[in-house]
């Protein structure tokens, strides 16, 4: 199991930027592949934006794409979710998740995939 901690979370309004992030181990970041979920109330829990640990690829979902990026800084052991240009439905509980191997960026999605899970933070976005 790894260890995952979100942070940053918060209630803003339709435009307005956050910095999601997540907290985990030296050795999680530099050996699984680390993505960003989220699930908003009565919805499946979906994938936003993962990184992998081959040459840093990422991968996001496409009503994210030009808004939303993903990024590691190794030195903080942290991965962040830079959200710009935040929409209502971008309200959402949102998860940082690990997972080994999941290199690719179609494998980043699969959520099946996924063995750690943090606890998740909270992201309400008004209009």
């Amino acid at each position: 199991q790894v260890q995952l901690v979100e942070s940053g979370g918060g209630l803003v309004q339709a435009g307005d930027s956050l910095r999601l992030a997540c907290v985990t181990s030296q050795r999680a970041l530099s050996t699984y592949t680390l993505s960003w979920f989220r699930q908003a109330p009565g919805k499946e829990r979906e994938f936003v934006a993962g990184i992998s640990t081959l040459r840093d690829a990422t991968g996001y979902r496409d009503s994210v794409k030009g808004r939303f990026a993903i990024s590691k800084d190794n030195a903080k052991n942290t991965v962040y979710l830079q959200m710009n240009n935040l929409k209502p439905e971008d309200t959402a509980l949102y998860y940082c998740a690990a997972a080994q191997g999941a290199t690719t960026v179609r494998s980043m999605r699969d959520i099946r995939l996924f063995r750690s899970w943090g606890q998740g933070t909270q992201v309400t976005v008004s209009s």
